[in-house]
């Protein structure tokens, strides 16, 4: 060991080498690759191969100078933000590195991480509307995500103006123009239309690009940004970017996450539209910790095998429960039979996800027997673990939603929300079988 006398040079931990690499021999290097070690040098951390998680709820500023112009830019007095670690707030290593490599998958410029999806929704949301604003949405949304428009922000003068997922551009067009005389005539903006593409819990798709286009047709789009909820299929299954989004909005709890042991949420997307979130997350908190951003980056170097083991799965168990006589239908997005979600379903997404409704013959009484007989799925809400869950959306996650608005949206009592994991897919199979003989 070197005693007191000795000039030792300590390492300063950084979130990311000054150069990430991110080609080789001339290719750029898929994102499944980049997740082991994009955004983070072990030789400035002691050689550690993995990012040590950062408990700190401070960081020693090299000088004076820099202290203020770190401060300079959380204030927004300068443009770029922070170019350095302030205040666990609002940044930090573990957190940096997460971002990072979240943006990666979706194409996107810039990424924010979240205590929470809900955090992230809220945030983004308030982010943008003002008193007198219009936000135009899809339907169904997750339930708190819908709440949060109808029932929060209607305190504050925000109003809402909703669609049906699979609504054709002419729809769409009618709606925009709706959106933009509310907005109008209460002396407001269309502040942002909110996706959620597929729906929870249908699996209802949402057209992302006739959604651009009648954006674009009737209000200004660098004023009313596209933001889109992946959860159900990203960041592996669906690149809404490349489908004309804006914002892309995670629960990270789901299939990020993916063991069902933390809860956290992101948004992305271009850094002139982060930089207004950053703001308020700045302000208000809600930044994931340190230590659920280090389970982040371990669980984003599996999740591209962990979805497709999943999804292949899933393809199994929905081709068994699509031939069953108790069986009356399914929202799976691989056997999709409306030729209007066949036709987005083929454009937007590679893949048809391991999350789908299944309509069971009866009612809520049914659904009950069949979820309570259950040996290897789990009755419980979430989506996207290594294990198979299952749940009633009409009496769970959308219980609070009102009878008519559940009914409009497709959310019946007979309806069984799964979301298979990556157990062997026949032994699901007769887990179901068993369970269905119990209806």
């Amino acid at each position: 060991m070197p005693d007191a006398t000795d000039a030792v040079e300590t390492p300063t931990p950084r979130r990311k080498p000054k150069a990430p690499v991110t080609t080789i021999g001339g290719r750029t290097m898929k994102p499944s690759t980049l997740m082991m070690g994009y955004g983070y040098d072990p030789m400035l951390s002691e050689g550690s191969l993995k990012a040590p998680i950062f408990l700190t709820s401070t960081f020693a500023f090299e000088s004076a100078a820099a202290g203020k112009r770190h401060f300079e830019g959380i204030t927004g007095q300068r443009p770029g933000g922070a170019e350095g670690l302030v205040y666990s707030r609002f940044n930090g290593p573990n957190q940096e590195i997460l971002e990072d490599r979240l943006a990666i998958w979706d194409g996107a410029e810039d990424a924010l991480s979240f205590s929470s999806g809900m955090t992230a929704i809220c945030i983004l949301m308030l982010a943008y509307c003002s008193a007198g604003d219009v936000i135009v949405h899809s339907g169904p949304l997750y339930a708190a995500s819908e709440g949060f428009v109808a029932k929060v922000l209607s305190r504050f003068g925000v109003t809402y103006v909703d669609f049906p997922a699979g609504a054709t551009r002419a729809e769409l067009d009618a709606v925009m123009e709706k959106a933009k005389a509310q907005a109008a005539s209460s002396g407001g903006k269309v502040a942002m239309i909110y996706l959620e593409s597929p729906g929870n819990p249908t699996n209802a798709l949402v057209d992302v690009e006739a959604v651009r286009d009648a954006r674009n047709a009737a209000l200004d789009p660098a004023v009313t940004p596209i933001a889109i909820d992946n959860t159900f299929l990203g960041p592996l299954w669906q690149r809404p970017i490349d489908n004309g989004a804006d914002i892309i909005c995670y629960s990270l709890t789901k299939y990020v996450g993916g063991h069902s042991d933390l809860v956290a949420g992101s948004v992305s997307g271009a850094k002139r539209w982060m930089d207004p979130v950053r703001a308020l997350r700045n302000t208000m908190g809600g930044i994931a910790d340190p230590n659920t951003a280090w389970m982040l980056l371990r669980s984003l170097e599996t999740v591209e095998l962990r979805m497709e083991r999943a999804g292949r799965n899933a393809e199994k168990v929905c081709a068994f429960l699509k031939q069953h006589p108790k069986v009356e239908g399914l929202g799976y997005l691989g056997m999709v039979d409306d030729p209007r979600q066949q036709d987005i379903y083929h454009r937007h997404c590679t893949g048809a996800g391991s999350t789908f409704s299944v309509f069971i013959t009866g009612g809520e009484a049914e659904c009950f027997r069949f979820l309570d007989s259950l040996k290897v799925a789990k009755l419980a809400v979430s989506l996207g673990g290594t294990e198979t869950l299952a749940s009633h959306p009409a009496s769970m996650t959308h219980l609070s939603v009102p009878p008519a608005r559940k009914a409009v949206l497709g959310i019946t009592d007979n309806l069984v929300r799964i979301s298979v994991g990556i157990e062997d897919p026949d032994d699901l199979i007769a887990d179901f079988e068993q369970a269905l003989a119990a209806v």
